[in-house]
């Protein structure tokens, strides 16, 4: 994979969007802000339509 999402946490909301669609890459980090966890957990298609594209706030970037 080319590009890896990042998790802006200063950004973040914790509503968990990301976390409840692609748990295969995101999960909650012990400060209760959403982490990607493994950035090859899933398809970059299925990251920026389940996660970028659907966050709230904005804060799940692409990292090159």
């Amino acid at each position: 994979m080319a590009k890896e999402p990042r998790v802006d946490q200063e950004e973040c909301i914790s509503c968990n969007l990301c976390i409840d669609n692609v748990p295969s890459v995101f999960r909650l980090a012990d400060n209760g802000k959403a982490e990607c966890y493994d950035p090859n957990g899933s398809s970059e298609d299925d990251i920026e339509k389940n996660a970028i594209d659907v966050c709230p706030v904005s804060c799940i970037h692409w990292k090159e």
